[in-house]
């Protein structure tokens, strides 16, 4: 069997009448032709890459919520490591990293006025922390 590139099914699909076979085998009736192939050959992406982007950028509130959520509890945790790190007395350029990335990770709204705000305060306590440790 030989496959040739993407319109095979194609070719496949228009083969001429059915073969019968030599010996007592498999055979089809002359009335009984292929299926239609109409089908077959009109199959096509339905939107494509722009229906994708398009469901990618709609977002529900729970889903919103819930990241943002998450969001801030890293940022929490990110925290509560340098916290450890400072009584430990080890904070290094590391921790300035995670600290803005965690910062640079809150930008995004939740949609939700009360999580927003507490996310604020905790990216203004993650500025705070990136000023004291930013060199001078």
């Amino acid at each position: 069997m030989r496959i040739m590139g993407s319109n095979a099914t194609v070719r496949a699909a228009t083969a001429s009448a059915p073969r019968r076979a030599a010996s007592g085998g498999f055979s089809i009736a002359e009335g009984e032709g292929a299926a239609s192939t109409s089908a077959t050959a009109s199959l096509r992406t339905i939107g494509g890459i722009d229906a994708l982007m398009a469901l990618q950028g709609q977002d529900d509130p729970a889903e919103r919520r819930r990241r943002a959520v998450k969001r801030g509890r890293l940022a929490l945790d990110v925290l509560d490591q340098l916290k450890v790190e400072v009584l430990e007395g080890t904070p290094g350029p590391s921790t300035l990293m995670r600290l803005r990335s965690a910062t640079a990770e809150l930008m995004d709204g939740s949609g939700d006025a009360g999580l927003d705000q507490v996310l604020a305060e905790i990216e203004l306590r993650l500025e705070v922390e990136i000023a004291k440790m930013a060199p001078r």
